[in-house]
């Protein structure tokens, strides 16, 4: 999955980004309350993703 198309998942659902780091940036989810690093790679492996969405209370893409 590329790093936009999961980005644009996460801020459909109620995400948003928190702060930058080195190599991730964390994204939390106010609403639940739920917080996770996305690394900054071009392709993010789908399993990452699903555990991404999964940390972050929100479906799955």
């Amino acid at each position: 999955m590329k790093l936009r198309d999961l980005i644009k998942h996460l801020e459909r659902n109620g995400c948003e980004k928190l702060r930058e780091g080195g190599s991730h940036s964390v994204f939390v989810n106010r609403a639940r309350q739920k917080s996770t690093a996305v690394p900054r790679h071009r392709e993010i492996n789908d399993f990452l993703a699903k555990k991404i969405c999964q940390d972050l209370d929100i479906p799955k893409p």
